[in-house]
């Protein structure tokens, strides 16, 4: 699974983990933080929260744009020193006045401006890795693995952010909406780390690093394309972007309607084996006893096998150990379900990897167009699950606490949310890498996160339909993700010509 894949793709996720890390764990409670600093009604926290979200994905374009003439490398340093300094405005308590207001906006121009030169940068940067002939059919593996060493960022983020509040409220004294702050210190640290990981790792992708267009020695040559071709792409581009907008607006719930629903209608303790779930360092151990296994069985020393076995035990003994010293209920917060989300896509890459890798072998890998419509089939399924379950609960009334849902169904929601990401985005991602036209492929990129900003800007209807009833939210989002793998398909053989 890991063999075989060129060295920079491993120092250029690793960047991208740790900001990535800070960039979740400002997520994870920045739309309480709306509500509880400023006192915003549900509506405005969404559009709020929707409109940065939409500047993050959409400034990768403007992003891309610029890499394409001034070079990639020096776009994703700029961009993390510009996110630095937005995450340091958004650290600092200035209360929920005027003031407070405008820095937070001022900030959140800051980290999603900076987002904008370093997401889709360096993840063009991960493609290059594999114009090398001697790479190439590892591409969509490759981002796949790129995909979820990102996400081990993002599973930490929700403790990181909860822990680091009860110590501000606990320890140092600080006031609920103050303690939010320190949760947004963290990411400062994070994309210190980031920087950190990319300078010290620049010989491993030294191959990619790109220069100025003035400087023609430096430059590799551009590979021609006709017209025609280019337009066919990028047209195939664009009608999957389209689909991809749909997508994002479902599945970018996580941080608004899904949360609230945690905070309004799931349950506030668990109990028993179901509590392991809300401690991190289960999960982790659970992740270590998965890829012990896949590496015991790919293994081909016997060294190999004996370290894969030494792992899997103490991970199992670990477990044991903790459910054996369970003790009444543990706390649930909303915001620790968004680390399902990334727990999963750790836990199911391989898995991801191994079928797919079975399926080429034998000739029968779905080209990357089908993987997109069927994860619209399957995040359609998250939200048939959440419609079903949500039938006879009451009106909300944003922020009371009105039900005590088991969390099992949101952790259900987020497992099968994960199965459909793994499907669309790693995979997608990967597509515009290989369809872009070369000429074009910082904006095509770019284009990528367009469609996603546009998804996120549509998250804030069902925060607008909050008020319905449950199973009228949910259940558009369904019909949404129904209609779009219905369009996706309908076009496959167009898409699949190019992929």
């Amino acid at each position: 699974m890991f063999e075989g894949q060129p060295k920079g793709l491993w120092t250029l996720a690793f960047a991208n983990t740790g900001e990535r890390f800070g960039y979740y764990t400002m997520l994870a409670v920045f739309a309480l933080f709306l509500g509880e600093n400023f006192g915003f009604s549900a509506g405005t926290a969404s559009e709020i929260y929707t409109w940065f979200l939409t500047l993050v994905y959409f400034l990768p374009l403007i992003g891309g744009m610029a890499a394409d003439r001034w070079g990639y490398s020096k776009m994703v340093v700029t961009g993390i020193f510009i996110m630095f300094l937005g995450y340091l405005l958004l650290s600092i308590p200035l209360g929920g006045n005027t003031v407070a207001v405008a820095a937070m906006g001022g900030a959140l121009l800051l980290v999603s401006f900076g987002t904008g030169l370093f997401k889709g940068n360096l993840q063009v940067m991960v493609g290059d890795l594999y114009n090398d002939p001697q790479y190439a059919q590892k591409r969509d593996a490759g981002f796949s693995l790129f995909y979820m060493l990102i996400n081990v960022g993002a599973l930490f983020a929700p403790t990181a952010a909860i822990k680091i509040m009860e110590w501000a409220q606990n320890s140092l004294g600080y006031s609920k909406a103050d303690s939010y702050h320190f949760a947004f210190a963290v990411a400062c640290v994070s994309v210190i780390v980031s920087i950190l990981i990319y300078y010290l790792g620049r010989p491993t992708f030294r191959q990619v690093l790109t220069v100025k267009k003035k400087d023609v020695k430096a430059e590799e040559p551009v590979e021609q394309m006709s017209k025609a071709e280019t337009r066919e792409r990028i047209i195939c581009l664009c009608l999957v972007f389209a689909v991809v907008i749909f997508f994002w607006m479902a599945f970018h719930q996580n941080g608004l309607t899904l949360t609230w629903f945690a905070d309004e209608f799931t349950a506030t303790t668990s109990n028993g084996l179901q509590s392991m779930l809300f401690d991190v360092t289960n999960l982790v151990a659970v992740i270590v006893i998965v890829y012990a296994l896949f590496s015991f069985f790919q293994s081909k020393t016997s060294k190999g096998k004996t370290w894969s076995a030494v792992l899997i035990g103490f991970a199992a003994a670990y477990l044991i150990y903790q459910y054996n010293h369970l003790s009444g209920s543990v706390n649930v917060s909303a915001p620790i379900f968004q680390h399902f989300n990334p727990c999963f896509v750790v836990l199911l890459t391989p898995v991801s990897i191994a079928l797919f890798g079975w399926l080429a072998k034998k000739g029968k890998e779905p080209k990357a167009p089908v993987k997109i419509g069927l994860g619209m089939l399957v995040a359609a399924a998250a939200y048939l699950l959440m419609t079903f379950f949500s039938f006879g609960l009451p009106a909300t009334d944003h922020p009371n606490h009105v039900a005590d849902v088991s969390p099992n169904l949101l952790v259900s929601t987020y497992l099968i949310l994960t199965f459909a990401e793994l499907l669309l985005s790693p995979i997608g991602i990967s597509f515009v890498t290989k369809v872009a036209p070369p000429k074009y492929k910082g904006m095509m990129m770019g284009g990528w996160f367009v469609a996603t900003a546009l998804g996120n800007k549509l998250v804030s209807i069902p925060g607008h339909m909050w008020d319905l009833p449950l199973y009228v939210v949910w259940g558009t989002l369904m019909a949404i993700c129904l209609l779009a793998a219905l369009f996706i398909f309908s076009i496959i053989k167009k898409l699949n010509k190019v992929a």
